[in-house]
């Protein structure tokens, strides 16, 4: 008996210590499963995680290298090789193979003879075109101009991808504080409910009441339930924009509150703005492109040279001596300037030129339309949001007006002088407050985010962040 009781002391402080290690241990799980996300945070992460925006990053790299390929038509080209062939003897020379040696004309044999002898060849060519007249320096500039382009692709991209996680971070802020709106509508009907209850039995209050409030307590609950259904979604998305391998519903939104300050009005630095910066890029580009072939109906001048020995299973007199063939026995060496001109090509450049000249024309058209629109957006956006503001501030006094007074028509209700409906209108009151008053907030922050994206300055609106 002393033995199996012992024994069950030893079970019993077994489990004791294994109930308070995990009291200790388990809200430590949970803060490890928790994801705290600021906006500023998700700023980064989008810029830093998503995949889509490394490719930007990637071709705008790649395209980079074509500077140095521009530049590197500076450098002398030499190509070397070996060539082993058979072919007839009619020309002493014998037959190569076109490439890199530069061929050597004679006379023809003295008969015409089908007889295949063996023929080897090594050499090297060299050429360089120090001197282009303008055209390499056009092909840099081209190629820098397309560099800056897929930079400035990379930025607008970067930009509409941080707004759109920044959209979805606010309806998911939103979509929260509606979360808490109806636990709190859920938890006002669940004591009415107990008080009716109390209400019917004392015979104040029929029992009807009970029963339309059970009703409404279901409702609430499909309505959190459908709400928390949404919300789960934007995070779930909100995840996929910043890379988060967590469980969505691990996601804790941590920026609530704003500044209370309005902001400044003032004009927008096109120069600044990531859209502008791509179209601006854009017209650059044709215009490096129009300078290209402004240049491209110029002369080419290369300076060459080739050195090269050859072997043949003929001689000069005709003697055949195939063995010959194989071995390298004459050397030929040689140095020139090439000068040439495109004549005939003016017509197809003339045309490359007026349609280069007509795309320069749509860009600026493009330049034009963008500063038009953006300056535009910025005076809306700037007007809505000083309306919003007004709106945002008189919603907090609706909220406490509405809860005011179903707390005191709660107090004639429990004491069976006011009926289910003047309560339940109340109830209503209050809750429509409390979403007027969470929309009212939600769309201040959509306002000041639809200023910072006029003016292409998402810092705008992170500075305003309490």
């Amino acid at each position: 008996m002393l033995a199996s009781g012992h024994s069950g002391n030893k079970s019993y402080l077994a489990i004791v210590s294994f109930a308070f290690l995990v009291t200790i241990v388990a809200p430590g799980i949970a803060r490890a499963q928790e994801i705290r996300l600021s906006i500023k945070e998700t700023l980064e992460k989008v810029q830093q995680q998503l995949p889509q925006l490394e490719s930007y990053r990637q071709q705008a790299a790649a395209t980079k290298e074509n500077i140095s390929l521009a530049r590197n038509s500076m450098v002398p080209d030499l190509t070397a090789g070996y060539q082993v062939n058979m072919a007839t003897f009619n020309n002493i020379t014998g037959m190569n193979y076109p490439g890199f040696l530069v061929p050597v004309s004679g006379p023809p044999s003295a008969t015409n003879e089908m007889n295949f002898i063996p023929g080897t060849a090594l050499g090297a060519l060299v050429k360089w075109n120090p001197f282009t007249f303008g055209q390499r320096e056009a092909a840099i500039a081209k190629a820098t101009a397309q560099y800056k382009q897929a930079n400035a692709a990379y930025d607008d991209q970067l930009f509409q991808f941080q707004y759109t996680a920044l959209n979805l971070y606010l309806e998911a802020l939103y979509l929260k504080q509606v979360l808490r709106i109806s636990e709190e509508v859920t938890n006002r009907y669940k004591v009415s409910l107990e008080q009716s209850l109390v209400l019917a039995k004392t015979g104040l209050k029929p029992g009807i009441d009970t029963a339309q409030f059970q009703s409404m307590i279901i409702q609430t609950e499909i309505d959190y339930l459908q709400t928390e259904k949404a919300y789960l979604q934007k995070l779930e998305e909100l995840t996929r924009l910043t890379g988060l391998t967590g469980a969505a519903a691990n996601v804790v939104l941590t920026d609530s509150t704003l500044k209370s300050s309005l902001l400044v009005e003032d004009s927008v630095v096109f120069a600044r703005h990531p859209y502008y910066q791509f179209i601006e890029a854009q017209r650059n580009t044709t215009e490096a492109g129009l300078r290209e072939w402004q240049r491209a109906w110029m002369p080419q001048l290369d300076i060459w040279g080739s050195l090269y020995a050859r072997g043949s299973g003929v001689n000069a007199h005709g003697i055949v001596n195939k063995a010959d063939g194989w071995g390298l026995s004459r050397t030929n060496a040689g140095i020139g300037l090439q000068l040439s001109f495109p004549v005939l090509q003016f017509s197809k450049v003339n045309i490359r030129k007026k349609q280069h000249c007509l795309l320069l024309r749509s860009d600026e058209a493009r330049l034009a339309q963008a500063r038009l629109d953006i300056a535009k957006q910025l005076e809306s956006a700037q007007l809505q949001y000083k309306q919003d503001a007004k709106i945002a501030a008189k919603t907090p006094v609706q909220l406490k007006i509405a809860a005011d007074v179903y707390e005191g028509l709660k107090l004639s209700y429990e004491a069976g002088l006011l009926d289910y409906t003047r309560l339940y209108q109340s109830q209503y009151e209050l809750t429509k407050a409390a979403l007027n008053n969470a929309t009212a907030q939600l769309q201040l922050w959509r306002s000041l985010l639809a200023v910072a994206v006029a003016k292409g300055n998402l810092a705008i609106f992170t500075d305003q962040l309490n």
